[in-house]
């Protein structure tokens, strides 16, 4: 116990305590947070918290001299502390989970966590060949801590990469499937998930940077500065991820209805191939025909409604919306935006969007009302979605197209 109690305080551990203890409280009210509300993505980034500071801990208690002589060398030995394969599942689940509020972990998700619980048990089969088997240490016998070996430090980088891939991959089709169920993409593309990712990243490229250019690498005192690194990435992690779980909680408190394209419907894609597979007893010509006439009617009908009832001055107008008031599917309203007008859902809505906005600066209505006040009138939620499409539809900024039209 005495051993235990003894932790040499310096610079170097000292910092590394810090990062641990604030990585730990995060940790702590995240899960607390997550659990009382339900809401899974605070959970998981609880977990990958705790597996953030059980990374640092074999140097932090390291440089506090614990690799000494005594009970604490044989506690830093054969305790897996760095688990380099359990990182990066967690990552990719915590992704899901921010991105599906609804998320729940799979029997088939349950795969992912193999390479850690092989590398439980080969630390187990460590503990207990060198302890209770072995007169002497067996494994143990080159004096280094299994966690810091050369190729499980690279295989675990390897295997983050990978499963960093895979949740870009998850964001890709998010983006993508926002962009065809909804007219205000912009502002629920999660900012914090890019932001997450692009600190990942961060921590990966340190790790491959001090691969490279630190010839020493596998020696225990040349690695401070990239833990000291690592530790101020996962601490911005912590801190911006955990009031990322407030504000989620806030709003659903707030009754404020948080969109989920990750839901259990079928998607237009996969209802327009059930269809063309269900009707594949059709003579060919006729039904390409009839599909054209089809396409050509619901695109005019399409373009009168948006017209006459002006849904797009609706700023959480969705696919689903549109669907009811034409009273057909969500499944012939995607093929029609994206066939017959060669645009995305929330594309589209935006033009119509901006065709007003231009009406009303080419009536002077800016003369009584901000720029801003006339975007949202129209149907847009904010001054950076209102820019962005604008100048995506028009080639020009909002005041460039009304210093041209006061010329004129």
């Amino acid at each position: 116990m005495e051993d235990f109690l003894r932790f040499s305080f310096n610079e170097k551990s000292s910092a590394l305590l810090l990062f641990f203890c604030v990585g730990l409280v995060f940790s702590i009210l995240s899960m607390i947070l997550g659990s009382r509300r339900n809401y899974a993505a605070g959970k998981w980034l609880a977990l990958l918290l705790l597996l953030c500071i059980f990374y640092i801990s074999p140097h932090m208690f390291g440089y506090a001299g614990w690799y000494g002589d005594g009970s604490t060398r044989a506690f830093l030995f054969f305790v897996p502390f760095m688990q380099v394969f359990l990182i990066g599942p967690v990552v990719f689940f915590y992704t899901k989970a921010l991105l599906n509020h609804q998320f729940k972990l799979q029997k088939s998700d349950r795969l992912h966590f193999i390479p850690a619980v092989l590398y439980g048990l080969y630390s187990l089969i460590v503990f207990v060949t060198d302890v209770f088997v072995m007169d002497d240490y067996y494994f143990y016998a080159d004096g280094r801590d299994k966690d810091l070996a050369d190729w499980y430090q690279v295989t675990g980088l390897l295997s983050m990469i990978a499963y960093l891939i895979l949740s870009l991959r998850h964001y890709s089709v998010y983006k993508t499937r926002i962009n065809e169920e909804v007219s205000y993409a912009d502002s629920i593309l999660f900012k914090w998930v890019r932001n997450f990712m692009l600190a990942f990243l961060c921590l990966l490229v340190l790790r491959i940077l001090f691969f490279i250019f630190n010839p020493d690498w596998g020696q225990f005192g040349s690695q401070f500065w990239y833990y000291f690194a690592f530790s101020l990435v996962f601490t911005y992690v912590a801190i911006a991820g955990y009031s990322n779980v407030v504000q989620f909680i806030t709003m659903s408190e707030s009754g404020i209805r948080v969109y989920n394209v990750f839901h259990d419907e079928i998607s237009p894609a996969a209802d327009i191939e059930t269809g063309a597979a269900n009707a594949s007893n059709i003579d060919q010509p006729t039904k390409i025909d009839s599909a054209r006439n089809d396409l050509d009617t619901l695109k005019e009908q399409l373009s009168n409604e948006m017209k006459e009832s002006k849904l797009y001055q609706n700023p959480r107008l969705t696919l689903t919306d549109v669907a009811e008031s034409l009273n057909t599917t969500t499944k012939s309203v995607s093929e029609v935006v994206n066939q017959g007008f060669g645009m995305n859902f929330n594309d589209y809505v935006n033009a119509y969007r901006v065709e007003a906005v231009k009406a009303k600066l080419e009536a002077q209505e800016h003369l009584n009302h901000t720029l801003l006040g006339i975007a949202i009138d129209c149907g847009f939620n904010s001054k950076a979605t209102f820019n962005r499409a604008f100048k995506k539809h028009c080639g020009i900024s909002p005041m460039e197209f009304l210093n041209r039209t006061n010329k004129n």
